[in-house]
Order: structure tokens, then C-alpha cells, then sequence
């Protein structure tokens, strides 16, 4: 058989899927708006699309029934499992929750603690008493924690966390945590607005006390040691140690008090649990009242001396017999 007889009979038998083919992909290639973006006539600039992460990120898929057991399962495994092995904490002034612990149901609070370490969070939610723990939204900063997607998927799923301007708390932000405080979530936000660069305190600011007077929730002053030597700020791995938390009374605005007077007031009680976690409450107490503390901030000067204030400071308390610190030379006289 000629090739030419061949390639005839070829065409017969595939023409009849060709056309049936060409039919299909018609509609296909006449397929415009809105199957495809508009054309853009010329000297138009198309605005980009709304972004997404960041304090835009939406969170509240993390706060329904499967993501929420799902998060109960991780925070109560190897979340806490995991902390209480590095962090080894002590935990002290959960007598002045007992009050709040005991109604039915407890009502949600604010917890503001110092901020020295990532892993502040992770202790944070293994040693909040029960009645708030399992129902607590944690405010992270939105230029770190939803910075990408995935970070922002594992911060929401793991932790319940919610994107906050580490600068100021916008509108926004704060109708999110009124209506989760209204739901009876409570909130775990750090006032110092990121982690500490030396190990000593930062200037508050107000986003717990605007929270509480938008929310009426109370705030609870906690104070952290220890995290900072185990994970601090610009470290590259962990150094098991032992920590210490210590919460502080309730505290409420007072009538006519501003939020800036009022975040004051919780950094002073924050500074007066930083005495009684190194040293005794009375001792606290009077050195709190005498305005000469140094529990929280340190003193001021050089780096060198605040280092070495630091290491004399934490020497007193729990955290402080760790590895943690720097081992500075005895300079005094020896006697002969």
C-alpha cells in the first residue's frame, strides 16, 4: 500500500476526534471576564490587592471547634511537656487568684508580664491556672508572628494568637479582643512591646491598660525570670535552666485614671514582683515604696555595670543559681 493511501485513511479515522476536540476547546478560547482578570487599557495602574498578613491576618478559623481541640491537645502534650523540661519553673502568687478562680464562671483577665524570651509564651500558657488557660487568645506582633503564612498558620493554630501592632493597639485590634473578653477568653499581652535586649525591663506601654478600659477586664501583673538566659534575644540555641513566674494582684483603672497612668501602675507592680521573686515580699515592699527599685529595669550607666547588676540581681533569686550569668571576679581583698 502507497504512503500516501496510508496517510489518507489515518486522517479519516483521527479527523472525527480532531473536530470534536477543536468544539470542545471553542468556548475555552472566547473565555474572558470574570473567567479571567479584565484587560487593563494603558496608563492605568491596577492597585495591589489587600494584604493579608500581618495585622490583616484573619484568625478566626483557629477559634472554632476542631482548630480549638486541636490546640488543646498540642498545649497540654508537647507543648507543656516540653517547656516544663527546659524551663524547670516555680511558680508563685497564685493565692491572689484564688478569689477569681473560684466563681463560676471565672472572669477573663489580662495577663501583662515582662518579656525576656520567645519561650515566655510557652511558660506562660503551661502555668495560668486552669479556669484561664484553656480559653486564652494571645496578642503576638504582627510584623514578626504573621510575617509569612506559615508563620502566621502555626502561631493562630498552636497558641490562639492574635496579630497586634507592637506600636499601638488600633481600632481594629482592640474590637477583635473586646469580642473575644466578651466570649470569655482571656488575653495574654506584654506591654514592653518586644523582647528584652539585656535582660533588664523596658518602658511599658499602654496596650494592656487601653485593653482593660475598652474590655473591663482586669489585669494581672506577672512577672518572668530565667527565660532570657535559657533563650534570650539573638540566641541560637537552648540552655536548659530554671525559671520563675510570680503574679501580682488583680488591678482594675481607677475612676478618672488615663491609660498612660494606669500602664504606670502595672509597671510598678510588675518592678515589685521582680524584688519579691529575688528577694522576700516585705523587702519588696519596702523597697518598692522607697522609689530606689531596680527589680525591673536595672540601674542606669553602662552596659558593663548593668551586666554586672544583672548577675548580682538574679544571684539572689531561684532563676539566678543556674547557669544563667556571668561568673564576674572577686576584686575585693582577700584577707592573708
Amino acid at each position: 500500500m502507497e504512503r500516501s493511501e496510508i496517510s489518507r485513511r489515518l486522517q479519516r479515522l483521527v479527523g472525527p476526534f480532531e473536530r470534536l476536540t477543536r468544539l470542545g476547546l471553542r468556548p475555552l478560547g472566547r473565555r474572558g471576564f470574570p473567567y479571567l482578570p479584565p484587560p487593563v487599557p494603558n496608563g492605568v495602574s491596577v492597585p495591589e490587592p489587600p494584604d493579608e498578613l500581618g495585622a490583616e491576618y484573619d484568625t478566626e478559623w483557629a477559634r472554632r471547634p476542631l482548630a480549638r481541640e486541636a490546640r488543646r491537645l498540642i498545649a497540654r502534650g508537647p507543648l507543656r511537656l516540653g517547656t516544663v523540661m527546659v524551663a524547670r519553673p516555680t511558680v508563685d502568687g497564685l493565692d491572689r487568684l484564688t478569689d477569681l478562680a473560684a466563681l463560676d464562671p471565672a472572669p477573663p483577665l489580662i495577663f501583662a508580664p515582662n518579656h525576656h524570651s520567645h519561650l515566655d509564651t510557652l511558660l506562660m500558657t503551661s502555668v495560668i491556672p486552669r479556669p484561664w488557660r484553656d480559653d486564652l487568645a494571645v496578642a503576638a506582633a504582627a510584623d514578626y508572628f504573621f510575617n509569612r503564612r506559615w508563620k502566621a498558620t502555626i502561631s493562630a493554630l498552636a497558641l490562639n494568637a492574635i496579630p497586634i501592632d507592637r506600636e499601638v493597639t488600633n481600632r481594629r485590634s482592640s474590637d477583635r479582643f473586646r469580642e473575644l473578653v466578651d466570649s470569655g477568653s482571656s488575653l495574654l499581652i506584654y506591654p514592653e512591646g518586644g523582647r528584652s535586649p539585656d535582660g533588664w525591663g523596658q518602658g511599658f506601654k499602654g496596650g494592656a491598660a487601653y485593653l482593660s478600659a475598652r474590655t473591663g477586664a482586669d489585669v494581672v501583673p506577672v512577672y518572668i525570670d530565667g527565660t532570657g538566659a535559657i533563650f534570650g534575644k539573638g540566641a541560637s540555641r537552648l540552655r536548659p535552666g530554671r525559671t520563675r513566674v510570680v503574679f501580682g494582684r488583680p488591678m482594675r483603672p481607677e475612676e478618672g485614671e488615663n491609660t498612660r497612668r494606669f500602664s504606670d501602675r502595672i509597671e510598678q507592680a510588675v518592678n515589685r514582683l521582680a524584688l519579691e521573686a529575688n528577694g522576700d515580699y516585705w523587702t519588696a515592699a519596702r523597697t518598692a515604696a522607697s522609689g530606689a527599685s531596680t527589680g525591673l529595669h536595672g540601674p542606669t550607666g553602662s552596659s558593663w555595670r548593668r551586666a554586672w547588676a544583672l548577675t548580682e540581681f538574679r544571684r539572689r533569686g531561684i532563676a539566678g543559681r543556674s547557669e544563667r550569668g556571668r561568673a564576674w571576679p572577686d576584686l575585693g581583698r582577700r584577707g592573708d
